[in-house]
């Protein structure tokens, strides 16, 4: 049946699977936005400097969350993006992460590459095949049998790739070394009208007119603390030689290039003409440049989301013409994903040391080898996790629980370690709120044999470089706010998980929630 000619009783029994004059309303079109490190008391603290269409407009017309928690432990960029649009813990999606060490290769590897499958406008390999769950767009597509569209928009490739899943219609990123908008084979063949958009608007053509300088009069932003007074900043991207457009990445004008593209999608795409529930998926970045801390910029991160409001106040505009925002349900969240800070000055005596695991898994091997002989015990490391060689300890039929447990009581005498958690814990481990945490991050497929707890304050050396970063188990708060489609503005402080999102949209669109999301919907949004 042909998606234009697709009868209002045919999408009503899709989307409801009981009797046509039963059936509720669905929104046209949910657009579902992940905001890369957004921060909620920032939002709020820098409120004075927003105009009325952007965040203002979504705090006085949306049902907002103020207290959303995720259910892991060590949240980041990637594991957050796949929990939101899944509504599952890592435990059973699969993406512990952006990065980890891969025991069929024995190098560390990133959760999206995938050799099978070639990259339009870029060298990458891409695919969501490790993500092991359906994601909203995926049941959506389901639903529909495929007339739905389904697209995801993302500065970086593995939100996109993880928000779009494996259904979708396409999924696009920037690419880190030319700035042309990219895609993968894995989602069918490349969309006309982003090679159009690349060919004749890409940011390439206009990067050496772009000058970051703060957008309102410095005076203004006062509301980030620093230990020297800030008199402006000037950032020239085309100045850049190398990785400018990474670092362009990490500006708020990464987020109008997102816009552009979303608003080259309405045009070319029949998003929200009919009864078939459309998907957009949208990440935006609220970070600090070249990932510094606010201290360090604290110019920066107030422009930042001063343009972040922006933009958001432009893609309702967007929303408003073209839609209609009665017609369409607008999610907004955050990845909750904090950026590694340095240490801080020893002139505050904030208590510290410095944990490396390159020299904990060294010495683990030199004692392990002393009490079964010499041999090669650790396969691989990658963070706070070590990987057992479980081929040499069968080659010595040594028995693998026996080591592991050796091998967690001798790691955990280190200083700066808390807590060491082997994998037969993680299973077989009586449950507690912190254990829980870990629980929830653990992945049989490509976690470690032993995680390392090391204490907050403690540096810890990058596996992959040499930098160095501080163990901050801080709560932040992350947002969840519902806008649009008839929902009644409401501010909840009730604490909620952000699995419930998933099955919110599921239950907004009549659909089945994703397969691993196991939090009930909230009800009652209109």
């Amino acid at each position: 049946m042909n998606r234009h000619i697709f009868t209002s009783l045919a999408a009503i029994i899709a989307f409801s699977g009981i009797e046509a004059q039963d059936a509720p309303a669905t929104p046209k079109v949910v657009v579902n936005i992940t905001i890369d490190q957004l921060r909620i008391d920032y939002v709020d603290a820098f409120s004075p400097l927003y105009g009325e269409k952007g965040f203002k407009r979504l705090l006085k017309n949306g049902r907002v969350y103020e207290n959303v928690t995720f259910d892991y432990a060590c949240i980041d960029q990637a594991n957050a993006t796949a929990t939101i649009h899944t509504g599952a813990s890592p435990s059973l999606h699969g993406i512990i992460g952006k990065l980890w060490f891969d025991r069929n290769t024995l190098r560390v590897i990133n959760c999206v590459d995938d050799a099978h499958f070639m990259g339009y406008a870029t060298a990458e390999n891409t695919s969501a095949e490790r993500m092991k769950v359906s994601t909203i767009s995926d049941e959506l597509l389901i639903a529909s049998e495929g007339k739905a569209y389904a697209y995801s928009i993302a500065p970086t490739r593995e939100m996109a790739v993880l928000m779009a899943g494996h259904a979708s219609n396409g999924a696009f990123w920037l690419n880190d070394e030319t700035g042309k908008w990219s895609g993968s084979t894995y989602y069918g063949s490349f969309p006309r009208w982003v090679s159009l958009y690349n060919d004749r608007q890409g940011l390439d053509f206009r990067i050496e007119n772009i000058v970051w300088e703060p957008f309102l009069p410095v005076n203004r932003y006062q509301y980030v603390t620093a230990d020297n007074p800030a008199t402006g900043f000037k950032y020239i991207f085309d100045n850049e030689r190398r990785n400018k457009y990474r670092k362009f990445k990490t500006s708020p004008y990464v987020n109008n290039e997102v816009n552009k593209l979303v608003s080259q999608c309405l045009s070319e795409n029949p998003i929200g003409k009919d009864l078939v529930p459309d998907y957009l998926s949208i990440a935006y970045y609220a970070g600090n440049y070249t990932h510094a801390t606010a201290s360090a910029m604290p110019l920066e991160i107030q422009d930042t989301y001063v343009r972040l409001d922006d933009a958001l106040g432009e893609l309702f505009d967007m929303i408003d013409k073209r839609i209609g925002m009665d017609n369409v349900l607008v999610v907004l969240t955050s990845t909750g994903a904090k950026e590694h800070v340095s240490t801080d000055s020893e002139k505050y005596k904030i208590p510290t040391g410095e944990f490396s695991i390159k020299r904990c898994s060294a010495l683990l091997n030199l004692y392990l080898a002393a009490i079964y002989g010499e041999g090669k015990f650790i396969e691989g490391i990658y963070d706070q996790e070590i990987y057992l060689s479980k081929k040499t300890i069968e080659d010595k039929h040594l028995d693998f629980f026996e080591v592991l447990n050796k091998s967690a009581e001798f790691l955990v005498q280190f200083s700066g370690v808390r807590d060491v958690c082997s994998s037969q814990r993680l299973k077989l481990g009586s449950w507690n709120l912190e254990l829980g945490k870990i629980k929830n991050r653990y992945n049989p497929f490509c976690s470690g044999d032993l995680w390392i707890e090391v204490y907050p304050g403690w540096t810890i050396e990058s596996v992959l470089n040499d930098e160095k970063y501080v163990v901050r188990d801080n709560y932040t708060n992350v947002p969840l706010i519902f806008m649009g489609w008839g929902v009644k503005a409401e501010k909840i402080y009730v604490p909620v998980e952000i699995g419930c999102m998933a099955a919110t949209i599921a239950h907004c669109l009549r659909i089945r929630a994703p397969n691993a999301a196991t939090a009930a919907p909230i009800l009652n949004l209109k």
